[in-house]
This record gives structure tokens, sequence and C-alpha cells, in this order.
């Protein structure tokens, strides 16, 4: 029986833990909550191109690491204190395993994971520390805080497709000087078979997933310049020249067929003519210069998305570095022995 003259003990107060020792679980079980909080997100995402709970939906982009991160500390804060570097560290680690989770049962593929990555850590980092923030000035948030902001990316979601997406148009233009006369270079742009992977895999479009290309040869068909592409895991299409002047300059459209990407060539995501993601023309123009041609290429290409602001800038570096390393190309197909400097 205790003793009633005994003082009266307050509490103890929970504990500031910033290692994760004091966590009656592994530190890493927070961080595996929060990737399965993403990976949850991914599967109800999981909408067609353009439809209600598309992957590509800004509700989906920003929503889901934010939830990750959100997540991931509520779940650590509610043992133990945790510092400014949990805050923003585990949230953005929960968001890389998340992907890789989205990897490993196949509903993401690589070149979408690869791209997404580094703004979904820095989204998640971002939320865990508003969620940190939050931890400090409450004291100890309730869950339900966290269950209302987990359901703002699924409101979103069943909107946001009938709000219009606003075409970005850009065009990226690089030019190479060639030690051959403009005739020798023409025949290549017109002519170029058996293309191995090693002559064109410095591009990062390659780098991260895209097949490299196997040959682009050049036909005169129906009344129309043609040149028949075709690339690895079974992709082929036809560019058709809308401006032609032999060994001058040529213009290509792209045309695209229902069989011009074989399931699993490419993300859905990304496929060239789809919803979100398109090459309009690509320009050749011979120069003839003293000792050789400079060959200028100029690509015009389009991206459609909500999050332009990041969708944009990927795509014109991606398409900008293929550019560049396609004329590396074409030079060394005129000129063997010559080291591209475009």
């Amino acid at each position: 029986m205790s003793d009633p003259s005994a003082p009266i003990q307050s509490p103890p107060e929970t504990p500031v833990d910033p290692d994760g020792s004091y966590l009656p679980y592994s530190p890493w079980w927070a961080v595996a909550f929060g990737a399965v909080a993403g990976l949850t997100m991914r599967l109800i995402f999981s909408g067609a191109p353009g439809e209600a709970y598309s992957a590509m939906l800004s509700s989906f982009i920003i929503g889901s690491p934010a939830v990750v991160g959100i997540v991931t500390v509520y779940l650590a804060e509610r043992i133990a204190r945790r510092n400014w570097g949990y805050y923003f560290g585990a949230p953005a680690l929960a968001t890389i395993l998340y992907v890789v989770g989205t990897l490993v049962i196949l509903i993401e593929g690589w070149i979408c994971a690869i791209v997404i990555i580094p703004m979904f850590a820095v989204v998640g980092g971002i939320a865990g520390l508003i969620m940190g923030l939050v931890c400090r000035i409450t004291d100890w948030p309730r869950g339900r805080f966290v269950s209302c902001v987990a359901v703002l990316p699924l409101v979103g979601g069943a909107f946001e497709h009938r709000i219009p997406t606003e075409p970005r148009v850009r065009t990226q233009e690089r030019e190479i000087f060639i030690a051959a006369p403009p005739a020798v270079v023409w025949d290549v742009l017109m002519d170029a078979r058996d293309i191995q992977p090693r002559e064109v895999d410095r591009a990062w479009m390659y780098r991260i997933g895209v097949p490299t290309p196997h040959e682009g040869v050049s036909e005169y068909l129906d009344g129309e310049h043609l040149r028949h592409i075709t690339m690895g895991k079974g992709i082929r299409f036809d560019q058709v020249a809308i401006d032609w002047k032999e060994n001058q300059r040529v213009t290509w459209r792209y045309r695209f067929t229902p069989e011009s990407f074989p399931a699993g060539a490419l993300d859905d995501h990304v496929r060239v003519g789809g919803e979100y993601f398109d090459v309009r023309e690509s320009t050749c123009e011979l120069i003839a210069a003293p000792g050789g041609t400079r060959l200028r290429m100029r690509m015009s290409y389009r991206v459609s998305t909500h999050f332009n602001w990041y969708a944009g800038p990927v795509a014109d570096f991606l398409v900008g570095d293929f550019t560049k390393v396609i004329l590396d190309f074409y030079a060394r197909r005129a000129v063997p022995d010559q080291a591209g400097a475009s």
C-alpha cells in the first residue's frame, strides 16, 4: 500500500532521442511505414493517362512524397523527439525506398523512376521538415491532422484531370563541324545502319532506359521522302520529310502507329507522341564551310503536364544532351577519325 504522505510525482517527460536508441523498435520502421504509405498512394494512382488518378497528376507528384514525409516523421515523433536532420533525411530516404518498391512490384519503369527520384526526395524532405515543425509547435500532433493531409491528394486526384494542361513547346539546337563535304554528311544522315550502343549510349536518355537506335534508313515511297527508324525492344516509326533540299536541309515530322511502341518498350508516361510528351519536328541543316561542313540540328518537342516547371527542364536537358550526342555520332560516321566537338 502506497504512503499517502509521499510527494506526488509528475509523469516523466517524453525523451529527446536524436539517434533512435530510445525507440522500442528499430528506427528504420518509421522510414519503412513512410515508404509503404507512398507505395499505397501509387497503387491508388493507377489511372490511365489523362484520366482520374493518373500518376502524372500534380496531386500525385507532389502529394505522394508529401504524405511519405508526414507519415515518417509523425510515427517517429510519437515515440521520441527527433532532430532537424532526421525530419529531412528520413523522409527523403523513405521516398527513395518507395520508388524502389514501385520498381520491385513492376508498376513503374526505370525511366520515370530515375527522373522523379530527385524531386520526390526533396518534396518528401520538405514535408518532413514541416511535420517536424508542427510536432514542435503543437507538442504532439493528433493523427487526425495526418489523416486530413493524406486525404488531400486523393481529393485532387479525382478532379485534377479535368483541368486542361498548357503544352510547353520547346526547341533545342546544336551545331558541329565535320571535316567532310556536305554530300558525305548527307549520305550519313540518310543511311545510318548497324548502329552500335557504344556509339550513342553516352546520351542520358539511353542511360536511363530508352532503347538505343538500330538504324535510320531513307526511302522515297508514294511521293514521300521517308526515314525508317528502328530501335531496341521492337520500337519502329517513320520520319516524313516536310522540307527537303538535298545536301542542304531536311525537316522531318514524326509518324507513329499503334505498333510503333510495343508493350513495355517505354513507360506510358514518357511515350513519344503520347499524352505528356511528343517530338514535333527535327531539322538538319548542312552549311558548307572551309574544310568541311557545319551540321546544325534543331529539335522541337512538346511537354504537357500540370508540373511543367519540373518536367520541362528535365525534357530540355535530355533532348539537348541527345542532340549533342547524335551530332557526334554523325561526325564519327562521316569521318571515322574525327573526335566530335559540338
